[in-house]
């Protein structure tokens, strides 16, 4: 087992053209990827204990902003009489997309065999209920008396209540439930095999115990391998309508209502693409340096950010494609009403919003279509951070401009967001990291038998390549390109 973390292996010189660099055995893999979380209390890294300490600290902050909530209430955030949904639900419609790309990437690309998932899809899934947990707690908050949060249930009860399910505020609960739950099913029947691989691993007699609990008894029969698959395919087929349902309903809440701006059938589909848009930018925001960090150029390679750059493009092209609709929905429509929104998100007192957000989301990724870029580490992450504080800008411009100017020009206001808004806005990225590093320092970060699973299919592939004599050409597994000699081996 390692004695140091982290652990700095020299990398392979990475060409980005492979998933998974040559060099590899199903031991060092085991090894490198295995002996993070095994690695003695002692010896954690001074990196790890810095960044979480800062995390645990954002985390205290947003508790005194929520403690600081229940006690006056939820005049002391920046809503006023118009703009009756501020900060509160702005954040919790940005968390939401953020864990979307998890589930694209654990279910939706396990359905279409892309191998290129299998060392980036733990991290992405952890990522989501993470997400997910910041997200599903402001619509508690924003009740106003979130201790009844029960009520939204539909439970048998003597107060002769039940939920209106015509309330999109009912459609989000049951929406973040299922997600939540079936997000978490479906990342924990994944570690199984890894909890399996690290109880036999472990010196330690209490981290022995402790896994061995997790593995739920896996021994790695065939019977087990199995179940295992036909779990995991239909779970894969349970989050995959979610990909599109979660975020759909989410956008639903605004649809409904009788709000300029708001009222467009294209909401649904514009959400999903802003979603995984936004998701698979904070997958590179995040992965980036951890791969650097833990020595995982092997398994994480620039063929991935490659892949993960084109998903964001074509995504976030798909978002530009909604701007344009927007624009065209309020000049087409006649309604004076959305061409007045239109006019007032170019000239009103938040057009910095709407500016800001056309620059970050529409002219920042256009470099994407150039390879170098989407295969240099550094703008990437330029990238990846400029999306995302255009995705939080889209958000606000939706939700705050929108409500600013309503139809009665007497109850016009600015939405201005207090210390208390941003407290809990900064606070909920508290919440998220401490429960990442705490993820990062007792998880495997990278799918350990899913790695060797990719190791076998690449000695596979060689050795085929042998027989074959270079003939014919086929796919190659792990590079996802035309190599020879694979066809005429099959």
């Amino acid at each position: 087992m390692a004695q140091a973390q982290p652990l700095r292996t020299g990398p392979q010189p990475d060409t980005g053209e492979m998933y998974l660099l040559p060099g590899e055995t199903y031991t060092s893999i085991s090894r490198k990827i295995g002996d993070v979380p095994l690695v003695s209390p002692l010896q954690t890294s001074r990196g790890w204990l810095l960044g979480f300490t800062i995390a645990f600290i954002l985390l205290m902050v947003y508790f005194v902003s929520i403690a600081w909530l229940f006690i006056k209430g939820v005049g002391i955030w920046g809503i006023n009489v118009p703009v009756a949904w501020g900060m509160d639900i702005i954040n919790f419609v940005w968390w939401i997309g953020i864990g979307h790309a998890g589930t694209l990437i654990s279910a939706i690309l396990l359905l279409l065999n892309q191998g290129w998932r299998n060392s980036i899809n733990r991290f992405a899934e952890a990522m989501t209920l993470f997400a997910v947990a910041c997200a599903g707690l402001y619509p508690i908050l924003h009740l106003g008396r979130p201790w009844l949060f029960y009520w939204l249930i539909p439970y048998p009860n003597t107060h002769g209540m039940w939920p209106n399910f015509r309330s999109a505020l009912a459609w989000d609960v049951f929406a973040i439930s299922t997600y939540a739950s079936v997000s978490l099913v479906f990342w924990l029947v994944g570690l199984l095999p890894d909890f399996a691989t690290l109880r036999d691993r472990a010196t330690n007699i209490w981290a022995k115990r402790a896994y061995g609990i997790a593995a739920l008894g896996w021994r790695g029969s065939a019977r087990h391998w199995h179940r295992y698959e036909m779990a995991s395919l239909l779970l894969a087929g349970l989050s995959t309508p979610l990909v599109v349902s979660v975020h759909s309903i989410i956008s639903l809440d605004f649809a409904i209502s009788q709000v300029p701006g708001w009222q467009v059938t294209i909401f649904p589909p514009y959400f999903v693409a802003g979603a995984v848009f936004a998701g698979f930018a904070m997958v590179i925001l995040l992965m980036a340096p951890v791969r650097v960090w833990y020595g995982f150029q092997n398994y994480i390679t620039m063929r991935h950010f490659d892949v993960m750059a084109k998903v964001m493009l074509a995504t976030g092209m798909v978002v530009v494609y909604g701007y344009f609709m927007e624009v065209w929905a309020a000049l087409y429509s006649g309604s004076r009403f959305e061409e007045y929104l239109l006019f007032n998100r170019l000239n009103g007192p938040s057009a910095w919003a709407y500016y800001g957000l056309l620059f970050c989301n529409a002219v920042a990724i256009q470099p994407l279509w150039f390879r170098r870029v989407r295969q240099s580490i550094p703008a990437l992450i330029i990238i990846s951070l400029i999306v995302s504080v255009g995705m939080w800008l889209e958000r606000y411009v939706i939700i705050v401009i929108s409500l600013e100017r309503e139809f009665l020009p007497s109850s016009w206001d600015i939405y201005i967001p207090t210390v208390w808004d941003w407290s809990l806005y900064i606070g909920s990225f508290g919440l998220f990291f401490t429960l990442l590093f705490l993820f990062i320092r007792f998880l495997p970060m990278i799918n350990i038998f899913e790695m060797r699973m990719f190791q076998f299919q690449e000695n596979e592939r060689l050795h085929r390549r042998e027989q074959a004599g270079h003939g014919d050409t086929g796919r190659d597994i792990v590079t996802g390109k035309s190599e020879p000699g694979a066809a005429s081996a099959d």
